[in-house]
């Protein structure tokens, strides 16, 4: 995830709930990415704020640093090394087509070359380690399929070299909208006041946002009609809650959209208070976090250097070895 903007409740039940769950059936590495962060200008302190935000946030849903690494992308130089071979293998067409960058690139006057090379770096974030799976939301299976492709081609022009990434995605609330505009994904670069639930919102800002959500024009909840505001509403507390839909279906049918709201808010509140507590007990500990960070970042450099020099090896550049 980026630095960046404020992680709400979007981010938390599309991936980090997931990631909470996979750790224990993969060797993990949740990479907090800085590099990915500044295609367009941070401010140089709030960057390294939110950075230890960020890892605080990953602590505190439940990521085991003894399990897992948590690292940040600009502590292990390899990875820009390798987005930068990676470049020279991929068709600029290949970055042009990418949904996401025509979309971003058609909001700006000047687009940066960061923009528009965002899918190699993250590919090499993929590739460096080798990794067998990727659990990404929907809105990153493209960048995952270019990412397939990038490695297909080197492994084409240089050899064997890259495992073929596969995904995973979580089977509910992998796509949570927003809660102003519920035909857009739920965005941590959104103005709107009411877009989003934030995983640091106190309860009375919780509870304000999710009362305010937009609806439809029906009076009550009916499944065989579903406003999109109304779905989104309905998969926010499933995500929470873990009900099966036919629970779902026989406790929501027929309630009226304030009541229904109410029940939204009182699970997200009640889910997120205890995340909130330990996120304060994680922070309230000087240093604990830049030593996490920098235990992540030792434990997998091996592993990235490993790839880097193999990677020159079949491209026929300068190593060591």
């Amino acid at each position: 995830m980026q630095p960046s903007g404020d992680l709400h409740i979007g981010n938390y039940l599309g991936a980090l709930k997931n990631w909470v769950r996979v750790q224990s059936e993969y060797e993990c590495i949740f990479c907090i990415v800085d590099l990915h962060a500044v295609t367009v200008y941070q401010q140089p302190a709030e960057l390294r704020a939110k950075i230890i935000e960020l890892a605080g946030l990953y602590l505190a849903a439940g990521i085991d640093p003894q399990q897992s690494s948590i690292m940040v992308q600009s502590a292990v130089p390899a990875h820009a090394e390798l987005a930068w071979m990676l470049t020279c293998v991929t068709p600029v067409g290949w970055l042009e087509r990418m949904t996401q960058y025509k979309a971003k690139a058609a909001k700006q006057e000047s687009v940066g070359d960061g923009l528009l090379q965002y899918p190699v770096l993250m590919a090499a974030d993929i590739l460096l380690y080798q990794a067998a799976a990727v659990p990404v939301g929907e809105d990153q299976a493209q960048h995952l399929e270019l990412t397939r492709d990038i490695a297909q081609r080197f492994n084409s022009l240089y050899g064997d070299t890259f495992v073929m990434p596969a995904t995973t995605l979580p089977t509910v609330g992998a796509r949570i909208m927003g809660l102003d505009d519920p035909t857009t994904k739920m965005s941590k670069s959104a103005t709107g006041a009411g877009h989003t639930v934030a995983l640091l919102d106190p309860p009375d800002r919780i509870r304000k946002t999710i009362m305010r959500a937009t609806t439809d024009s029906n009076p009550a909840v009916d499944f065989e009609k579903l406003g999109d505001g109304v779905a989104n509403l309905l998969n926010i507390f499933q995500a929470f809650s873990g009900w099966p839909d036919d629970q779902l279906r026989a406790h929501f049918t027929g309630m009226r959209y304030g009541d229904l709201k109410k029940q939204v808010a009182d699970m997200t509140i009640s889910e997120l208070d205890p995340f909130q507590q330990r996120y304060r007990q994680i922070t309230a500990e000087p240093g604990y976090i830049d030593g996490i960070l920098r235990e992540g970042a030792a434990r997998v450099t091996p592993i990235a250097n490993s790839t880097v020099e193999l990677v020159k090896q079949r491209m026929g550049l300068h190593t060591e070895s």
